[in-house]
């Protein structure tokens, strides 16, 4: 029998399991490639064809494009099933107008996103109601204060009360509201005085947790946010989902001389960049990482640093670099510079097919049994 939620939150109720889901677009197609590879072993390894990765992993989290993953999976939806409406909501979604240029309005229109989210997640489900069947966070930042707000349904919290009673689809699409391409969600709040205000909610992408994993870690084990889970390598597991990483660079010429408008959005993307390498860089050293990537030239791989680190859990991180050489000795694709910066965009649902065949043939090399230790195995 599955575990219920309560199961699921309980500190005491054995190790813990923790799916980690990247921000990026349309790219999160390529993510599903990945979730998809884990649900199949799992299914494989207890064998359970209708086994959902919500009996699996104790909290689910995502930022922007993969909070709409998290949620889906944490509702109890297949692979398959969020593999459709991803399919939809490309489509639909990403649809630009002569008009909406992302510089007087925003780029896309919200309300196709909206009425997918409620059909899928229905319009009544709050973030501490019972459609959610194991833990989740929502990435999403508040931008009128600048705040990065990791909304989660742990009973425990500080703040649990007012963020339970939050609408899901409402928060899931706060998360996906990248600056330029879409409007802020407002969502009404509770104040400290007890009256209520209205907040401007945005993408988490803007805040460092791009990557959420280092948050997702920090919710489980923080006294404030009411987790507080044991660590330790056999106690808690964190597995990591990327969308791709494209690092577009320019010659100082080009920097120079570019527009100041445009070396602004180059000098937040770098900035997103060196949150998420930074983050990755944090959890190598600070777990037992399974995976090692190179960070930069200085600490390479940091395998050193993870044996002789604190090993609060067990790691692994999964993704692609959409680099030319790296895609051609580690999975046999040929793409030119050029072809890869299209590729990369992350609002072109024409990219999805491609992005899909990447992801696919990287979970094939890289989703490995033993990243799934059996100290973490249902009973």
């Amino acid at each position: 029998m599955p575990k219920t939620k309560q199961q699921h939150l309980d500190r005491d109720a054995g190790p813990k399991r923790i799916l980690a889901l990247d921000g990026g677009g349309i790219r999160g197609i390529l993510t599903l490639e990945y979730v998809g590879a884990i649900e199949t072993m799992l299914r494989q390894r207890f064998g359970k064809n209708d086994l959902l990765l919500c009996d699996y992993f104790d909290l689910i989290g995502g930022t922007s494009t993969g909070s709409i993953i998290a949620a889906g999976l944490a509702c109890g939806m297949t692979v398959d099933a969020l593999k459709k409406l991803y399919r939809s909501i490309g489509t639909d979604i990403f649809q630009e107008s002569f008009w909406r240029r992302g510089l007087l309005a925003p780029k896309f229109n919200s309300d196709a996103l909206q009425r997918a989210l409620d059909a899928q997640l229905g319009t009544d489900t709050v973030i501490g109601g019972d459609r959610i069947r194991t833990g989740l966070m929502i990435m999403t930042k508040r931008l009128d204060t600048g705040s990065p707000w990791p909304l989660h349904n742990n009973p425990d919290a500080v703040f649990a009360k007012q963020d339970g009673a939050l609408r899901l689809t409402q928060v899931v699409r706060a998360s996906t509201a990248a600056p330029t391409y879409f409007k802020p969600e407002e969502i009404t709040i509770s104040a400290r005085d007890g009256h209520t205000v209205n907040g401007a909610f945005v993408d988490g992408g803007v805040s460092p947790f791009n990557d959420p994993a280092l948050q997702l870690l920090m919710l489980a084990v923080l006294h404030g946010h009411g987790f507080r889970w044991h660590t330790g390598k056999d106690k808690l597991l964190l597995i990591s989902a990327g969308t791709g990483v494209f690092k577009a660079t320019y010659s100082t010429d080009q920097i120079v001389h570019m527009p100041a408008a445009e070396q602004g959005v180059r000098s937040l993307q770098s900035l997103m960049d060196d949150c998420s390498r930074h983050n990755h860089g944090m959890l190598q050293w600070l777990t037992n990482c399974v995976t090692p990537w190179p960070i930069d030239r200085a600490v390479t791989d940091m395998i050193a640093d993870s044996q002789n680190g604190p090993q609060l859990a067990t790691y692994a991180r999964y993704n692609v670099l959409l680099e030319t050489a790296w895609l051609k000795e580690k999975l046999r694709i040929d793409r030119t510079p050029d072809a890869l910066a299209k590729v990369a965009a992350m609002d072109d649902p024409k990219n999805m097919d491609e992005l899909a065949g990447i992801g696919q043939l990287a979970a094939k090399e890289q989703v490995r049994p033993e990243h799934f230790p059996q100290a973490f195995d249902l009973t």
